[in-house]
């Protein structure tokens, strides 16, 4: 016998644990929870760069930030392990709601819901009643005929008391929802199909290991290629005017994968246009490309936008870069008292010693057969030109490559060669040096650019070009400079020709002359400083009331002796003197600045180019990706899912048709999901139809 405190009640029975877990996975806010990581891990990998190179990424945040940053995979944030999890679990999450929910709808879609009673037909919100002198079963009849020929699906169930007409429309609607979610894991799996997942895979459980070192493609082992049979890959290849490959380099964070192709391409021609901004208007391959195993060939002209489909594997035109230009250029030593020229030949993508002790390797990077660029006077080029807007300013930078093809102020500036410079101990700084002068604030240079980080912006060396259309007289007075009897007899000579012998001063000759020789060695420095930074320098050193007049004084004798030095090491070579003109004089002013600026340029050669052959190079974009059509697929699961759900509207309609003293009265009732105008004028049209007489 129970006890009275435990009468009436009722024990609750508690849930399986699996049963809750699997209701909050498939929950509404569990997926909106990780919808929004990943639109936040979307928006990372959207601002910071991907795939880059890891110099790159340790000069933009340290190296702090940059190890921080690399363990939680923030490099390659489509490719980390915890965005593939979030997209997993989205998977899931959503499979789990469609399995739970996708039966209940299919079952709601067939059903009729003619469970309905009379009275809870009374407490809808859109109902009307009306009597007819009929039959119940005629009036039943007639009600069912007029909702068919209004596009309504009928059915009469016969009850105790009355008959029930029952109708539906628009129960496709339920589709939408099953399409749209069906959508998300359809997309999801494509997605994960044509992602580095597979690869992943074989470096997990068949030992591919990125390649880091460097080499010959066919040298690389085989732990670091992956077969024909790869189910999905995106790698580049470049290929050299006339040459072929049958292999593709895959990046990965750690290193490269070489990706083996099952066929060869061979590139016959490349064909680029530019616009008059320098920018590329059109490139294309003319390739043919032969299959490994049956040797069938198919030849086709890539374009961007247009590629190849050849076994399944799409080649795209990616971008195009230098095939190993060839390179005649002139050295020119850059320390010492040496002026002696050599000749080099280089090779883009190779290296060469320099020739002096092999102290360095000169590494060549590019070559440029053209460059454009601004020519226009360098007042303040950040400034907005007076009387234009920030935004028409701004405007004049963006869109079109080729909107400023009428701009006067680009000017192609011809060929450049960039190359590296390394040392013994692995150091290097990259130059880039332009082949012809170019006219910069009304000045003839010869342009040579110098920087020590891939980072940072070039630094230029402006030399002068002299009568020539040369760098020959910059060169004699710099090696000049580095020659201590040149610079005490260039001095003397300042000093005779300041002082002549018959001069009432002839006695502070000799004083002139060491100032003159004290200048000349201070501006030409050692290993510390040298230029107008160590005559600064000295000048420091002496009492502040002085300085100004004395460093006027010795920047006359500095021009004045440079004038000279430069004269006798004309007279050295065998050569005339110069003119004494304007334009010598000018020359003298622009090389005494490149004088001052060469210390910062930290080489120990100029190389100059001279000669080229130019050998343009293709790079192509290999992709196979199976999970293309099954996107392809869910995308149209997604257009069918919406199209669904906001263009086809469920209607449903009950007639309750009971006996009455002279014939038949009916009650209807009429119910939708969405509320419309629409809706509001068929329940008005039905009003009207329904009651009427046959």
């Amino acid at each position: 016998m129970s006890s009275p405190s435990t009468t009436g009640i009722q024990l609750k029975t508690r849930r399986p644990l699996v049963a809750e877990i699997v209701e909050l996975i498939s929950s509404m806010r569990f997926a909106i929870a990780l919808l929004a990581m990943i639109a936040i891990a979307a928006v990372i990998g959207t601002v910071m760069k991907q795939g880059e190179a890891t110099s790159n990424y340790i000069n933009q945040f340290g190296p702090f930030w940059f190890e921080v940053f690399r363990k939680i995979g923030l490099y390659a944030v489509y490719s980390a392990w915890w965005f593939l999890l979030l997209m997993g679990a989205l998977v899931t999450s959503t499979t789990l709601c469609i399995v739970r929910n996708a039966p209940k709808m299919l079952s709601d879609m067939r059903s009729w819901r003619e469970n309905v009673r009379e009275n809870s037909l009374l407490n809808f919100h859109h109902k009307m009643q009306w009597r007819a002198p009929l039959s119940r079963a005629a009036l039943a009849q007639q009600s069912a005929a007029r909702l068919a020929d209004a596009g309504y699906k009928v059915k009469l169930v016969e009850k105790d008391n009355g008959t029930l007409v029952a109708a539906k429309q628009g129960a496709a609607n339920k589709f939408g929802y099953i399409f749209a979610h069906s959508a998300i894991v359809v997309i999801c799996l494509g997605g994960l199909l044509d992602s580095d997942v597979p690869i992943r895979l074989q470096e997990w459980f068949f030992g591919k290991t990125p390649f880091t070192g460097s080499g010959l493609i066919s040298q690389i082992p085989e732990q670091s290629r992956l077969s024909t049979g790869n189910p999905t890959f995106r790698g580049n290849t470049m290929i050299p005017e006339g040459q072929t490959s049958n292999t593709a380099i895959l990046n990965r964070p750690d290193g490269v994968l070489i990706q083996e192709l099952p066929f060869t391409i061979n590139l016959k021609k490349f064909t680029i246009d530019f616009y008059s901004t320098g920018m590329p208007k059109l490139f294309a391959s003319d390739v043919e490309v032969r299959d490994n195993q049956t040797g069938e060939i198919a030849k086709a002209t890539i374009e961007v936008n247009k590629p190849l489909i050849f076994k399944g594997v799409a080649i795209y035109q990616s971008s195009f870069e230098d095939g190993g230009s060839k390179l005649k250029l002139t050295g020119y030593p850059m320390a010492g008292n040496d002026s002696k020229r050599f000749e080099i030949a280089g090779e883009v993508g190779a290296t060469t010693p320099l020739g002096q002790g092999d102290a360095y390797t000169v590494e060549w990077s590019g070559f440029r057969p053209f460059n454009v660029e601004n020519v226009a006077p360098t007042d303040d080029p950040r400034a907005v030109k007076k009387g234009k807007s920030l935004q028409e300013e701004l405007g004049e930078h963006m869109g079109s490559a080729g909107k400023n093809a009428n701009n006067k102020n680009l000017k192609n500036v011809g060929p450049s060669v960039s190359y590296k410079l390394r040392d013994k101990t692995g150091q290097a700084r990259e130059y880039q040096n332009y082949m012809q002068p170019v006219t910069i604030d009304g000045a003839t240079v010869f342009l040579a650019g110098m920087r020590a980080n891939p980072s940072d912006n070039f630094s230029y060396l402006r030399i002068p070009a002299d009568d020539g259309h040369s760098v020959t007289e910059w060169m004699r007075l710099r090696a000049a400079l580095q020659d201590p009897e040149l610079r005490a007899a260039a001095a003397k000579r300042y000093a005779e020709r300041a002082m002549p012998k018959a001069s009432s001063s002839e006695a502070l000759r000799p004083q002139l002359q060491a100032a003159a020789d004290k200048g000349l060695t201070i501006f030409a420095g050692d290993d510390k400083s040298a230029g107008f930074a160590a005559l600064a320098q000295f000048l420091e050193k002496m009492p502040e009331d002085v300085q100004k007049k004395n460093a006027d004084v010795f920047m006359r004798i500095l021009n004045a002796s440079l004038w000279d030095l430069w004269q006798i090491a004309r007279a050295k070579d065998g050569l005339p003197p110069v003119s004494e003109d304007e334009n010598h004089a000018r020359f003298l002013q622009l090389a005494t600045n490149a004088l001052s600026d060469a210390f910062f340029y930290g080489a120990p050669v100029y190389l100059q180019l001279d000669d080229f052959t130019h050998v343009q190079a293709s790079v192509f974009q290999v992709t196979r990706s199976p999970g293309k059509n099954v996107v392809y697929l869910g995308c149209l699961f997604l257009v069918l899912g919406v199209f669904a759900m906001f263009y086809i509207r469920e209607r449903r309609l009950w007639i309750w048709i009971k006996d009455d003293s002279d014939g038949a009265s009916a009650l209807m009732a009429m119910s939708t999901q969405r509320k419309t105008l629409d809706f509001e004028r068929e329940f008005e049209t039905l009003k009207q139809k329904l009651p009427q007489a046959a």
